[in-house]
């Protein structure tokens, strides 16, 4: 991204606009077009032809005896996701009448726009289904002691109605408890598994479905990748055996939106990779591949934020054009040096 792309984007603008005045006897013709992309199937969306930015942001009102987990599920998110969008509101038992930010609006991960992607940070799943279609929904991964394994591997066998077989692990536990679990658990609403599951080459990891969906969004799973039970039913109709299945951890992206404006979304690392990279650089580190060659216009002090109160919201990092550079706002160097010497 330069500056001669930015306004070539500026013209583009204009240009349209003026297009549109010629057009407007056209209004009519044009509604069939908007109401196609709105009918996209849950999880859909239209891939940007420039940037990576996809979805909106936008409140819904709290009814009688809905819980922010029961909201989350209907919008397409998960646990984590609803709790940060909304810090103030609880999460069982909302004041009907409340407002419910949904965060609809995110980035696509710095991967390959191909197959599935999973992001283990951001605790969602992005699937490539077809040409101009990106796909995305949340899931649980593996907790800090089972934690889901990065990297890239491919869908093997699908299976409907799984039987599930406790790891020996976990049967020890519930034997130390005095509650012995069974060697096999059936198909039925007592399976963790759900009623779809899509075998990894991995082995013993699964994406597949859950009895208790509820916890998606979360870190719970023994590695495996948890969906909601439509979803994961939604996936495995589609999901051919073999597809790329390109597992990353990636806390801090990112990404320019189609009209120029560059944007972030920070989560909380997950605690196994704490302490493997500095938050910071990385998020420096990826603003600069971002911009390419150029320097980049970024607000820093805004950057440091998003790293050091992770909340999973976008937010543009451009600085205004007006904007005067104060002395307490660090340049690059400043913060590399400021880091070099606190890890001496």
């Amino acid at each position: 991204m330069n500056t001669a792309t930015l306004a070539r984007r500026g013209l583009r603008c204009v240009w349209i606009l003026g297009l549109g005045a010629l057009l407007s006897t056209n209004a009519l013709a044009a509604e069939p077009e908007r109401d196609e992309v709105r009918e996209l199937p849950r999880g859909h969306y239209a891939l940007p032809e420039e940037g990576n930015v996809i979805g909106e942001n936008y409140t819904v009102t709290v009814e009688e005896g809905d819980t922010l987990v029961d909201i989350a599920r209907e919008h397409n998110v998960g646990y984590e996701e609803i709790r940060m969008a909304n810090p103030e509101v609880s999460i069982w038992a909302p004041y009907e009448g409340t407002e419910v930010k949904i965060p609809g609006r995110r980035l696509l991960p710095e991967a390959p726009r191909e197959g599935i992607v999973v992001n283990l940070s951001e605790l969602r799943l992005y699937y490539y289904s077809e040409e101009g279609i990106v796909e995305t929904y949340p899931i649980s991964v593996g907790r800090e002691e089972f934690s889901t394994p990065v990297g890239v591997t491919k869908t093997t066998v699908k299976v409907k109605d799984p039987a599930w077989s406790p790891p020996a692990s976990m049967r020890r536990e519930a034997a130390e408890r005095g509650e012995p679990a069974p060697e096999v658990v059936p198909p039925g609403p007592d399976n963790p598994l759900g009623s779809h599951a899509i075998l990894l080459g991995i082995p013993s990891y699964l994406i597949h479905g859950t009895n208790k969906p509820e916890g998606v969004g979360m870190r719970v799973s023994r590695g495996c990748i948890r969906m909601f039970p439509e979803d994961i039913e939604s996936l495995y109709e589609r999901v051919p055996s073999g597809t790329k299945v390109n597992i990353i951890d990636q806390p801090f992206k990112a990404g320019w939106s189609d009209e120029g404006v560059l944007y972030a979304q920070s989560y909380p690392q997950l605690e196994e990779n704490q302490g493997s990279f500095e938050p910071l650089i990385n998020a420096i580190e990826t603003v600069t591949r971002a911009f390419g060659e150029e320097q980049p216009p970024v607000d820093y002090a805004r950057l440091r934020e998003l790293v050091e109160a992770p909340d999973g919201q976008i937010v543009s990092l451009l600085q205004a054009a007006s904007e005067e550079p104060t002395p307490a706002e660090p340049e690059p160097p400043e913060l590399f040096e400021e880091l070099q010497v606190s890890e001496r």
